[in-house]
């Protein structure tokens, strides 16, 4: 999916809403353990029933990952099912020698139909280049991450400027607005306009609104640009907003007021 087409779908559907599909078998509802697929059938259900309200979907693999073959068919029938409508991320944070990371980049944009992926920058130039040379697919690098430990090495001061702010300049040419996300996350609300600054007109993925306690509202005035330039994602709030039979009517109803808010704030 291109930066245009991405644009008209967040205009159309006035929504910025990313669905995450972080899906735990542990954590379905019972009643599904008894279909042949219980990851497919649950996330089938899911996006039914968020798809005229989000404009993109996130598959963290490790919850597929971890469950051998089977998770790796549920992926690949999940994302299949996704379509061509949405934007759809591998939350995969890969990121290897180059040769390695081309493997990769084979492995999500051409065995899968994934139009971005997540990747840590930590090995440089070379371990990112191979996402960015596939046509209509795009590389989300990891800027500053909503999770504690993100105060280990992001924050870190070095010469001046905290390691977050090196990555945002150094990357940021190593493709294009058309090509590169960050990964910002909403639980570091006030360093997004700093964020903006370094690079203002690449879109963010931004995690951590909903359960990680970040505000929709601080994002969206700290990040948007005119052309939106965010996609908020939101998954245990939405996909277990209920443990019952209800539970895609209930991610239906959790999306749909993320969906109400987010139209409040696009410009």
């Amino acid at each position: 999916m291109t930066r245009h087409q991405l644009v008209e779908q967040i205009r159309k559907k006035q929504s910025y809403l990313c669905v995450g599909l972080d899906t735990d078998i542990t954590k379905i509802p019972k009643h599904l353990l008894t279909e042949p697929d219980p990851v497919f059938a649950f996330n089938k259900a899911i996006i039914d029933a968020t798809k005229d309200l989000c404009v993109s979907y996130k598959i963290n693999t490790a919850f597929y990952e971890a469950l051998g073959v089977k998770g790796w068919e549920a992926m690949e029938k999940t994302v299949h099912y996704i379509g061509n409508g949405h934007f759809k991320i591998a939350d995969a944070k890969r990121g290897d020698i180059g040769n390695t990371s081309d493997q990769y980049a084979k492995a999500f944009f051409e065995a899968l139909p994934f139009d971005a992926v997540t990747v840590s920058p930590y090995m440089g130039e070379d371990s990112v280049k191979p996402f960015l040379q596939h046509k209509g697919k795009w590389a989300i690098v990891l800027g500053l991450t909503s999770n504690k430990g993100a105060n280990d090495f992001e924050l870190l001061h070095t010469g001046g400027e905290f390691l977050y702010e090196k990555v945002l300049e150094t990357v940021s040419v190593w493709g294009t607005e058309d090509n590169l996300m960050f990964v910002i996350g909403a639980t570091r609300a006030g360093e997004l306009s700093n964020a903006r600054k370094l690079t203002p007109h690449h879109f963010y993925l931004i995690p951590g609104v909903g359960a990680q306690g970040g505000s929709l509202k601080e994002v969206s005035e700290e990040a948007m640009t005119k052309d939106c330039g965010i996609l908020v994602n939101a998954s245990r709030i939405i996909i277990y907003a209920s443990g019952g039979e209800d539970f895609a009517e209930k991610a239906m109803e959790v999306a749909r007021e993320y969906q109400e808010e987010m139209k409040t704030y696009l410009i």
